[in-house]
C-alpha cells in the first residue's frame, strides 16, 4: 500500500472536493476523513471475542477498515456531510480519524505526506481556482481512492 502514494490521493481528493465546495474553498482538513489515503490494514485477534454475532477465534486475521471508521456516524455525526467544524477545539475523539492508520501500524511516511499535500495546496490554492471538466466524476477503489476517467481540471489564475 505504501508504494501507492497517499499524497497524490489526497491531493486528487482535495482538488475534486474543492470544486465541488468553493464556499468552503480554504478548509481542506475534512478531505482526508472522506477520502482517506490509506484504506486500512490487517490485524490479528489478541483474544475470542463475538462481533455483530459472529464469533472471532484467538489469531484470526482481520481487515480493518479506516473508511468504515470514517463513515461510522457513531464517531462523526452525518458523516457524509464535508464540515471542516468537526476539527475544532479538541477534534475528533482518539482513534477516530485514522486517515493514516494508528498505533504502531502508523504510516511512517505520515508527516513527509502532510508536508508534500500542504506545500501543494498552499501552491495551487494561492495562484488558482479550478473548475473540474467532467461533473459527477465516479471514484473507483484500486486499492486507493482514484476518479475513474482521471481528474482534467481548468486552472484559473487569480487576478494579480
Amino acid at each position: 500500500m505504501a508504494g501507492l502514494n497517499p499524497s497524490t490521493s489526497i491531493m486528487t481528493s482535495l482538488v475534486i472536493y474543492l470544486s465541488e465546495l468553493p464556499h468552503i474553498y480554504n478548509q481542506v482538513l475534512k478531505v482526508i476523513r472522506l477520502s482517506p489515503p490509506s484504506q486500512g490494514s490487517f490485524r490479528e485477534a489478541l483474544n475470542d471475542f463475538v462481533f455483530n454475532g459472529f464469533s472471532i477465534p484467538k489469531g484470526w486475521k482481520l481487515y480493518w477498515s479506516v473508511y468504515s471508521t470514517h463513515k461510522n456516524p457513531e464517531c462523526f455525526p452525518n458523516p457524509q456531510n464535508f464540515d471542516p467544524t468537526r476539527f475544532e477545539g479538541n477534534g475528533p475523539a482518539p482513534y477516530t480519524f485514522v486517515p493514516f492508520r494508528g498505533g504502531a501500524k502508523m504510516c511512517p511516511r505520515k508527516e513527509y505526506v502532510r508536508l508534500q499535500v500542504l506545500m501543494f495546496m498552499n501552491n495551487v490554492v494561492k495562484r488558482f481556482k479550478w473548475k473540474k471538466r467532467i461533473p459527477n466524476k465516479k471514484i473507483i477503489v484500486k486499492p486507493i481512492p482514484i476518479p475513474l476517467q482521471g481528474l482534467p481540471v481548468r486552472l484559473i489564475p487569480h487576478k494579480a
